[in-house]
């Protein structure tokens, strides 16, 4: 009984530095997956694993949020100041993300933590706390319905923004296609010598 004690005890400390050196990205692209997540912080952190969040109370199966494990805490500091006193864009959002250090409350598979009881039961209309928990739930659906708006909104952004990056991505590709043209054609010498312009160097 006591080894079992002991063991969980070190694994619930393992679980508190895992989480400090741990941040919470918020705003997320629904297109970003963990690979864009490491390619954007390579700059300042070594991600070592990255679990997207996915909001269950949409009928959309897409993350918005993300915890993200760094090599330590301090590599978990620098991430969330250069977020923060920096716009950082993450898989073309239109809006930067916001990053903030991870709390245990955050980690599904967060151990027990040592020591602490937890006593569960049915609440019943007249029973104490039954109004608290009935406003509780009506807030929960309230928030549930501005979900589905803001997730409506962020998609139509999602899909304006892609045509925007697609158009401009069209656009140079004519330019260059241009460019390489006029090159072939030997038409730039030509622009050259009656502009007097060299092409030398």
């Amino acid at each position: 009984m006591e080894t079992s004690k002991e063991q969980a005890s070190v694994d619930y400390a393992d679980f508190k530095e895992k989480v400090k050196r741990t941040i919470y990205i918020d705003q997320l692209s629904p297109q970003v997956t963990a690979q864009v997540i490491k390619a954007a912080l390579a700059q300042c952190a070594n991600v070592v694993n990255v679990e997207l969040i996915v909001n269950y109370t949409i009928p959309y199966d897409i993350p918005s949020a993300a915890l993200v494990e760094l090599d330590n805490d301090m590599q978990a500091k620098a991430a969330v100041e250069l977020m923060t006193d920096f716009p950082f864009i993450i898989g073309g959002m239109p809006r930067p993300v916001k990053a903030t250090h991870a709390k245990a409350e955050m980690f599904q598979d967060r151990p027990p933590c040592p020591g602490l009881k937890k006593d569960f039961r049915w609440i019943k209309q007249g029973d104490d706390g039954y109004e608290t928990m009935k406003n509780l739930k009506t807030l929960a659906k309230w928030q549930e319905s501005e979900n589905m708006v803001l997730i409506k909104n962020l998609l139509d952004e999602e899909k304006e923004l892609a045509k925007q990056q697609q158009e401009a991505l069209n656009g140079n590709c004519m330019k260059y296609d241009m460019l390489e043209t006029v090159m072939q054609n030997g038409a730039i010498k030509t622009l050259a010598h009656r502009y007097g312009v060299s092409l030398d160097g």
